[in-house]
């Protein structure tokens, strides 16, 4: 049974950012400008600030090319392209620095928290769909700086490297596990440098390691540099699931908090745990830092619906725009 995941990298959009944003449900309305409401270094970054909703999405795109042949499935799409969502970053992108200053200049115009993955660990993904990465530790660690100063002094959450802990002793020699846990230390003791940056190491899903297991990675990983840790990455483990499973690695953890990502859990798992582009799936809850629980920072949509899990079960290469199959999610998600 595999119960890996996978993540897929999100191509940076061409098409010029108009400001489209959605105030988190516990937090004023900020000034439109620069990032004086949001919550102070530290502190959980998402109810204080807004989550930047970006008009020149797939999503956003798809709605208007079906807007008057297929309006009741344009209708459908919107449930996606009103969302806020992350920003992938990865060996996509020919100068990351520039790339990341231009999304999070935009959202932090807009007076929002950009939410960033960085995603170009060596050997990433076990050489699987959504393989790549920096070539060697020197390159990855030339990359994560470029990515930070991208960033800037600038108030930003980043999602650090899906898959990197999961599939730790997959794919790598014991020699590469460390070199890989000694990359993640660095990422976050760099990333923190500004006191802006909120970083959440990934920790796989509900389905995969064991919480000791996890809660070891993590620490080794230096999560207590963090903000905390990120859960159900692009997968489909329900939000209770992965709530509880959360618990478990944060009591491991003297109480670190976490962000579940919702994008696609509505109808959670098959009994199969299909990772790659599975049928029946939905879209989850939305986007809110309005959780309940003082442990969980925010439900995110870390992974972008929509967005193929790699050439299988009908889908395109990762990272591709698939409508149908965004269209199966939103049809498929509760009211």
């Amino acid at each position: 049974m595999d119960r890996r995941r996978r993540v897929l990298p999100w191509v940076v959009a061409s098409a010029a950012l108009l400001c489209a944003c959605i105030p988190r449900p516990e937090a004023g309305t900020p000034d439109g400008r620069g990032s004086a409401a949001l919550p102070a270094p530290g502190e959980n970054p998402f109810p204080g600030g807004r989550l930047f909703v970006d008009p020149g999405s797939n999503a956003r795109r798809q709605v208007e090319a079906w807007r008057d042949a297929r309006p009741a499935d344009a209708a459908m799409i919107e449930k996606i392209a009103r969302e806020p969502q992350s920003f992938w970053f990865g060996d996509w992108n020919q100068d990351v620095t520039a790339d990341v200053d231009w999304r999070v200049s935009a959202i932090d115009h807009a007076g929002a928290i950009a939410l960033l993955v960085a995603y170009d660990i060596p050997y990433r993904d076990c050489g699987n769909h959504s393989a790549g990465g920096a070539s060697a530790a020197e390159a990855y660690k030339a990359w994560i700086r470029a990515f930070a100063r991208g960033i800037g002094a600038r108030r930003a959450a980043v999602i650090l490297e899906p898959d990197a802990l999961g599939l730790l002793k997959d794919c790598l020699t014991p020699a590469q596990q460390e070199e890989r846990l000694a990359l993640l230390r660095d990422a976050v003791t760099v990333l923190g440098q500004s006191g802006a940056v909120s970083v959440y190491i990934d920790a796989g899903n509900a389905k995969w390691q064991p919480p000791p297991v996890m809660a070891e990675r993590l620490r080794a990983a230096g999560i207590a540099g963090a903000r905390g840790f990120a859960l159900n990455v692009s997968n489909f483990v329900t939000t209770e699931e992965s709530v509880a499973y959360g618990k478990e690695i944060s009591t491991l953890l003297s109480g670190k908090p976490f962000v579940v990502d919702t994008s696609r859990n509505g109808n959670g798992p098959t009994k199969e745990l299909q990772w790659c582009n599975p049928d029946g799936r939905a879209l989850g809850r939305p986007p809110s830092a309005e959780t309940g629980d003082p442990l969980v920072d925010a439900y995110l949509w870390i992974k972008l619906p929509g967005e193929s899990d790699g050439a299988c079960n009908g889908g395109p290469r990762a990272g591709e725009w698939w409508p149908e199959y965004a269209l199966g999610l939103a049809q498929r998600a509760k009211p």
